[in-house]
C-alpha cells in the first residue's frame, strides 16, 4: 500500500516518525459520460484562456490572482520552504474524550504505522491512550492548509482523522418545537433500543444497491430484459405512536439474537 503522507507525532519531547495510509477505498460502480448520438466517450481538455492551446500536466503551474487577471506564480518548493520543522510534524495540543467530539468535525481518516525504530514510542502512545480512554488533538500543515487532527487509538493500531474547524461547519439551519414526551413512551422507546442492541460488526453490512446495480449491468451486457422486482407487501399503517413502539418491540423479539462479537474498539 502506498504511503499517503509521512510525518512525526510530537508527544511532549517524544518524536514518533510515522507513515499515514488512506483507510478507505472506492468500491462504487462509476459511469462514463457518452455522446447520445454515437455512444462515444466525452473527453475534457484543459486549454489556455489566452491562446486556446491544449495544456498538459507538465505545462501547469500554480498562480494566485491578487488583482483581476494579475497572478503571482508560486512553486511547490517555495511553499515547502516556508514550513518550519514544527509545521511539518503533528503537534499534540491536548487530550480529550472521544465522545466529546461531534462526528460532524471528522473529515478523512488515515491508518498510522510507525517508521522503523519508532515502534516502542508508537505503542506507548497507543497503549496509554487506550488505557485512559482518550484521543489526542493535534495540528500539522498538509499541503497549504493548517490541518486539525484527531489521533484515535485502536486495539490494533492508531487512526488519524483530519478535522474541520468550527468555522467550516454550517450553523444548524432548522429547529423544531420539541413536544412533551410521556414517560411511558420514553420507557417503551428505551426498551426497543435495548432489544436491538448488538455489537457493531462491520462485516455484516454490505452495499446491497451496488450489487443490484452490478446485476443490472450484467443483464444489459447479456442483452436480457430488465425486470422490476416484485412490490413488497404493504405493512400495517400503525398511527398511534405507543402502538407502533409496542409492535416494534414484539417484532424485534421474534428476530434471532446475534452472537457475533465485534473487534475491540
Amino acid at each position: 500500500m502506498a504511503v499517503a503522507h509521512r510525518s512525526v507525532i510530537s508527544f511532549g519531547l517524544v518524536a514518533i516518525p510515522i507513515a499515514m495510509y488512506t483507510a478507505i477505498q472506492d468500491n462504487d460502480i462509476h459511469f462514463n459520460q457518452l455522446h447520445k448520438e454515437d455512444n462515444s466517450r466525452i473527453r475534457y481538455k484543459k486549454t489556455c484562456a489566452h491562446c486556446g492551446k491544449e495544456i498538459g500536466a507538465d505545462d501547469i503551474i500554480k498562480g494566485y490572482e491578487y488583482s483581476p487577471d494579475q497572478y503571482v506564480v508560486v512553486t511547490d518548493a517555495e511553499i515547502e520552504k516556508i514550513k518550519t520543522q514544527k509545521e511539518k510534524s503533528i503537534q499534540i495540543l491536548h487530550f480529550a474524550q472521544l465522545n466529546q467530539i461531534s462526528p460532524i468535525y471528522y473529515e478523512k481518516t488515515y491508518q498510522a504505522a510507525p517508521d522503523a525504530g519508532s515502534e516502542k514510542a508508537f505503542e506507548l502512545l497507543r497503549a496509554a491512550l487506550m488505557a485512559e480512554q482518550k484521543i489526542a488533538i493535534g495540528k500539522t500543515v498538509l499541503g497549504t492548509r493548517d490541518t486539525l487532527m484527531a489521533i484515535i487509538p485502536r486495539e490494533d493500531g492508531i487512526l488519524i482523522s483530519t478535522m474541520f474547524y468550527e468555522d467550516d461547519i454550517k450553523a444548524l439551519q432548522k429547529t423544531y418545537n420539541k413536544p412533551q414526551i410521556a414517560e411511558q413512551e420514553l420507557t417503551m422507546a428505551k426498551t426497543l433500543i435495548n432489544s436491538m442492541d448488538t455489537p457493531f460488526n462491520p462485516s455484516e453490512y454490505k452495499d446491497e444497491y451496488q450489487a443490484k446495480l452490478k446485476e443490472l449491468l450484467e443483464t444489459k451486457i447479456a442483452g436480457k430484459e430488465i425486470v422490476a422486482p416484485k412490490a413488497a407487501e404493504a405493512q400495517n399503517n400503525v398511527v398511534d405512536l405507543m402502538d407502533a413502539l409496542k409492535a416494534s418491540v414484539e417484532q424485534s423479539k421474534q428476530k434471532p439474537a446475534k452472537t457475533k462479537k465485534s473487534k475491540g474498539a
